[in-house]
């Protein structure tokens, strides 16, 4: 196996200008190819096998280039999913920000702040109806859920208290908030 991860290894180059098929940012080549890296080490081992023993390094090329079109086309990729979406979510928060954009993706382009005022007065009137609320496990439920992200599976395991019960009193919350913003 140390054999075909050292072909893997040395076809990284050749990955890298596939990839500018796709893209001509370094930054997203690299994050791309690295991914395709992993992918081959997590893959079935006698999968990776058989593709070297029938075709060699021609074969991993291959595979390697279908992974990598999946890579940047498909949104269900992992690699769309954990790069793609996150830049593209940077692109519409800086879009409506006040500052010349850089036409180039990167982590550095994010401005200090961007704040939308109706959103931030809107999230202020959900935590006053919050505030009023009769009692304090509503509340704390539904901060849970929204505020640190939870979805209901993981809130029913870490608080133990049952879905069913965690997604009523989310959706009574929720109904109290519309009732008290409109």
């Amino acid at each position: 196996m140390n054999k075909i991860y050292q072909a893997v290894a040395e076809l990284r180059s050749k990955f890298k200008e596939m990839s500018f098929a796709f893209t001509t940012d370094e930054n997203e080549i690299d994050n791309a190819v690295q991914e395709l890296m992993l992918y081959f080490l997590q893959m079935n081992p006698s999968t990776l096998s058989d593709i070297f023993k029938k075709d060699g390094e021609d074969g991993l090329t291959r595979y390697g280039a279908v992974a990598l079109r999946r890579g940047f086309t498909s949104p269900r990729s992992k690699f769309y999913y954990t790069y793609n979406k996150y830049y593209n979510n940077i692109d519409e928060l800086t879009s409506n920000a006040t500052y010349e954009y850089q036409s180039h993706k990167s982590i550095y382009n994010i401005p200090n702040e961007v704040l939308d005022f109706c959103k931030y007065e809107q999230l202020e009137k959900i935590d006053e109806v919050l505030d009023s609320l009769e009692y304090w496990y509503d509340k704390k439920i539904f901060q849970l859920y929204y505020y640190e992200g939870n979805t209901l599976d993981s809130l029913a395991k870490k608080t133990g208290i049952s879905r069913n019960s965690l997604f009523t009193t989310i959706d009574k919350v929720r109904n109290k908030i519309k009732e008290e913003i409109e």
